[in-house]
C-alpha cells in the first residue's frame, strides 16, 4: 500500500524566522466565482510558483443579498455567495504546490459557532495559518453590521481563534479539548482605516489585536512608501513588535485613479497620477504602474521588510513582470 506523506506546514512567522532577514514574497488570490473550478486557481498560481512563495493568501467574500421580483409584484430577499470554497481552495493549494495557504477569516456573515466549525475544518486539513479581518460593510449598509450571533470587531475574532489555540471552545463542557495552533495575522492601514478618527487611534486598536494573540500584520495597499515607513515607526513606538508585511498592488488602468481612492480610502501620489494621465494608451499606463510598483518593491526590500505581499487581483502577467524585476 502506498503511504501518502502528510504535507509539512509551517507558521507564517516561522517562514520569516527561517529566512534570516531575507525578504520573502507572497501572493494573494481571489476564489473563483461560483460555477468556476479549481483550474482557474492553478492558472493563476502556476506562472507565479517559480518565485517560490512560502505561502499563498486566499481571500473570503461574505454572502450578498439580492432582491428578486415575484409574480405578486413584491420582492423576495435571497442570499447568494458569489465566491465560495476558501477552505477547499487552501487544501488544494497545499496539496498541489506543497506551500502553506492562509485563508482569510471575516466577521461578516458568520456566527461564532460557524466560525468555530470553520476553524475545526482547517485544523483537520492541516491549515495552521489564518488572516483575521472584520470585513467590509455590505453595499446596502451604511456601516458594518455583524451577523446575529457573530463578531462585530476583528479583535473579538482574534480572541476566539486564540482561545482555541489555548484549548478553549465555545462549549465549556468540553474537557481536554485538542488545542489548535493557528498563526494569526491581522490587517494594518498605513493611511488608517477609513472608520478610524485618526492613525493614532487605529494603531491603539491594532496593538490590542497583537496583545490578544495576533502574530504578524499585513498592510492595506499603499503607493507611497514613506507612509508605510511612518506607519511602521508608529507601530514600533507604540510597542507593536510583530513582523509588518507591506501589501502591494500595481495601478495600471486610468479608471483606477478614482476607483482605488474611493474603494480603499487611500491617496495616490501626485507624481504617479501625473504620469498615468500623461500616458498615451493602455499599455503605456500599464508600464507606468509596473515601474512604480517595481520601485516601491525595491525600496521596501532594501529596507529589510520580512515579505512583499502582492495582491494579484487576477492580473498574473503584470505581477509576474514586477516580481521578475525585483527578485
Amino acid at each position: 500500500m502506498e503511504v501518502i506523506s502528510p504535507i509539512k506546514t509551517m507558521k507564517v512567522t516561522d517562514h520569516f524566522k527561517k529566512a534570516q532577514g531575507e525578504t520573502l514574497i507572497s501572493f494573494e488570490i481571489l476564489p473563483p466565482l461560483k460555477g468556476g473550478g479549481i483550474k482557474s486557481i492553478f492558472e493563476t498560481l502556476d506562472p507565479l510558483m517559480e518565485f517560490k512563495p512560502p505561502f499563498i493568501d486566499v481571500t473570503y467574500h461574505r454572502q450578498e443579498y439580492i432582491y428578486q421580483r415575484k409574480e405578486s409584484g413584491y420582492y423576495e430577499k435571497s442570499a447568494v455567495r458569489k465566491r465560495p470554497g476558501t477552505v477547499g481552495i487552501c487544501a488544494s493549494i497545499m496539496n498541489r504546490y506543497k506551500v502553506d495557504a492562509v485563508p482569510h477569516l471575516i466577521c461578516g456573515g458568520f456566527t461564532v459557532e460557524e466560525t468555530e466549525n470553520a476553524l475545526i475544518d482547517l485544523m483537520f486539513l492541516g491549515v495552521d495559518n489564518v488572516l483575521v479581518l472584520r470585513g467590509d460593510p455590505q453595499k446596502f449598509e451604511e456601516k458594518f453590521e455583524p451577523e446575529p450571533g457573530g463578531h462585530a470587531f476583528a479583535l473579538d475574532l482574534v480572541k476566539q481563534v486564540n482561545s482555541m489555540n489555548e484549548g478553549r471552545y465555545l462549549d465549556s463542557t468540553i474537557m481536554d479539548a485538542e488545542p489548535s495552533s493557528f498563526c494569526i495575522g491581522v490587517s494594518g492601514y498605513p493611511e488608517k482605516h477609513f472608520e478610524a478618527p485618526n492613525l493614532a487611534n487605529d494603531i491603539y486598536f491594532l496593538k490590542k489585536k497583537v496583545e490578544a494573540g495576533a502574530q504578524y500584520i499585513v498592510t492595506q495597499m499603499f503607493f507611497d512608501n514613506q507612509k508605510f515607513f511612518e506607519f511602521e515607526k508608529m507601530c514600533r513606538d507604540n510597542g507593536i513588535n510583530v513582523p509588518i508585511v507591506p501589501g502591494l498592488k500595481p495601478i495600471t488602468k486610468k479608471y483606477q485613479l478614482s476607483s482605488i481612492p474611493r474603494h480603499f480610502y487611500i491617496d495616490l501620489p501626485e507624481d504617479l497620477t501625473i504620469e498615468l494621465i500623461k500616458a498615451k494608451d493602455v499599455e503605456a499606463r500599464r508600464q507606468v504602474g509596473i515601474e512604480w510598483c517595481i520601485a516601491q518593491s525595491k525600496e521596501l526590500k532594501a529596507a529589510g521588510v520580512p515579505c512583499l505581499h502582492y495582491y494579484t487581483m487576477g492580473d498574473v502577467p503584470t505581477i509576474k513582470q514586477i516580481v521578475e524585476a525585483v527578485y
